[in-house]
C-alpha cells in the first residue's frame, strides 16, 4: 500500500481522535509544512527550459486539460450544492490536484516510473505542482474580492506578490549563486548543507514577512537555481530533509483528521470521499486512453494513482479557512475526505491488481530501455 497510508494511519492513531498522545497537532503541522516548501524548491530546481520543452505536450496539454476539466466538474457540483462561486472555484481547483508524494512513491514501488503511464503521470503531477503556485496566490484575492470600496484589501496581496517575486529574482541573481559558491569553496559538507537550507528558508522568510505563501518563494528560488552548476548539489543536500518533513506532513494530516465527523456524519463524509474518487477516476481514465494514447491497463493505472486528493489541497484549504472562505466544519470535512481518499486508493489498487498487471508486463521491455523520469533522476538528463 505504500508508506503514505502508513503515515496517515500513524497520525490518526496518535492524534486527538484516538490515543491523544499529541495534544497540539497544530504545532506539528506548522513544522511539517516545511516538507511541502522543500518539495516545491526541488520541483523548481528541475524545471529547466529544455526539459519543459521536451515534456510540453503531456505537461502543458494533458496536464492543463486534467486540472481544468476536473475543476469544472467538481466546481459545478459545489455550485449545485448552493456554494458561492468563490468557494466553488477554490473547491474545484483544490480537489482537482492529486498527491505528488503519494503518486511518485506508488509508481516507484511498482517500478513503473519508466512505463508510458508512469511518464504521463509524472508530467500531470508536475503540471499540478506548477498550477498550485498561482492557486495559492489566488485564494487571498478571491477572499478579498467580496469586499467593496476603492480600498478593498485585494490590492495588498497582489502588490505583495509583485514585490516578493522581485526580491527573490534579484536576490537569486546576485546573492544565491555567489553564496553557494563560497560555501562549497570551504570544502565542508555541513557548511554546504547549512547554506542550501538557508537559501530555501531565507526566501521562505521573505515571503512570510510580506504576507504571501512561503511555497511560492521556495518554488521561485528553485527555478532561479535550475540552470546553476550547483543544482545537483543543492538537490542532494535538500532531499533528505524533504523526505523526512514530507513524511511528518502526512502524519500531521492524519492527526488533524476529525474522526468525530465520521461518527456523527458518516453519510456526508463517505459520500464526499466517494464523489471525489468517482469524478476524478473516469475523467483520468478517459484522458489517459484518448489524449495520452495509453492502453486500457495503463490508463487504469494512471487513473488510480491520481484519483485521490493531494497535499496541496491541505495548504489551499487551510488558506481558505484563514481568509474566511470556508467555515471550520467544511474545512474538517474536506480534510477528512481527502485523507480517506488516500487510504481508499491503495485498497482499490490491491483489488484491481489483476487488471493492472498487463500494463506492467506489456511495457516491461520498453521500461528497460526508457529512462526513468523522476524529480531525482531527471536532472541527470540535463547533463
Amino acid at each position: 500500500m505504500g508508506a503514505v497510508p502508513g503515515y496517515l494511519l500513524a497520525g490518526i492513531v496518535i492524534g486527538p481522535s484516538a490515543l491523544d498522545l499529541v495534544k497540539s497537532p497544530q504545532n506539528v503541522s506548522h513544522f511539517s509544512e516545511m516538507g511541502v516548501v522543500l518539495l516545491l524548491f526541488i520541483i523548481g530546481l528541475e524545471l529547466s527550459p529544455r526539459r519543459l520543452w521536451h515534456m510540453r505536450r503531456a505537461l502543458f496539454g494533458i496536464g492543463l486539460l486534467q486540472v481544468l476539466s476536473a475543476a469544472l466538474l467538481l466546481g459545478a457540483l459545489a455550485v449545485l450544492l448552493e456554494q458561492s462561486w468563490r468557494v466553488a472555484t477554490v473547491l474545484g481547483l483544490g480537489l482537482a490536484l492529486s498527491s505528488t508524494a503519494f503518486g511518485l512513491q506508488v509508481l516507484a514501488e511498482r517500478k513503473e516510473l519508466g512505463h508510458p503511464h508512469g511518464r504521463l503521470t509524472v508530467a500531470i503531477l508536475l503540471f499540478q505542482d506548477i498550477a498550485a503556485i498561482p492557486l495559492i496566490a489566488l485564494v487571498p484575492l478571491l477572499a478579498s474580492s467580496a469586499h467593496d470600496g476603492p480600498y478593498a484589501p485585494g490590492l495588498r496581496p497582489l502588490l505583495a506578490v509583485v514585490v516578493g517575486i522581485g526580491l527573490v529574482i534579484v536576490g537569486g541573481r546576485y546573492l544565491l549563486r555567489p553564496a553557494f559558491r563560497w560555501a562549497l569553496s570551504a570544502g565542508l559538507r555541513e557548511l554546504s548543507t547549512a547554506t542550501a537550507l538557508l537559501i530555501v528558508l531565507g526566501t521562505t522568510w521573505i515571503m512570510v514577512r510580506i504576507g504571501i505563501s512561503p511555497a511560492l518563494g521556495a518554488f521561485l528560488a528553485g527555478v532561479l537555481m535550475a540552470e546553476s552548476e550547483y543544482r545537483h548539489t543543492l538537490e542532494s543536500e535538500i532531499e533528505p530533509f524533504k523526505g523526512l518533513l514530507l513524511g511528518l506532513f502526512f502524519v500531521g494530516v492524519g492527526m488533524a483528521a476529525d474522526l468525530q465527523l465520521l461518527v456523527s456524519d458518516p453519510l456526508v463524509v463517505l459520500t464526499l470521499t466517494g464523489v471525489l474518487v468517482v469524478i476524478k477516476f473516469p475523467l483520468l481514465f478517459a484522458l489517459g486512453k484518448c489524449a495520452g494514447g495509453l492502453d486500457t491497463a495503463g490508463a487504469l493505472s494512471l487513473a488510480l494513482v491520481l484519483a485521490s486528493g493531494g497535499e496541496f489541497a491541505f495548504v489551499v484549504f487551510k488558506q481558505a479557512l484563514d481568509f474566511g472562505l470556508f467555515d471550520s466544519r467544511m474545512y474538517n470535512l474536506l480534510i477528512l475526505a481527502i485523507t480517506l481518499s488516500m487510504l481508499v486508493v491503495p485498497l482499490l489498487m490491491l483489488t484491481l491488481a489483476g487488471h493492472l498487471r498487463p500494463a506492467r508486463l506489456a511495457s516491461s521491455k520498453s521500461a528497460e530501455k526508457a529512462p526513468t523520469v523522476t524529480r531525482q533522476s531527471a536532472a541527470k538528463d540535463d547533463d
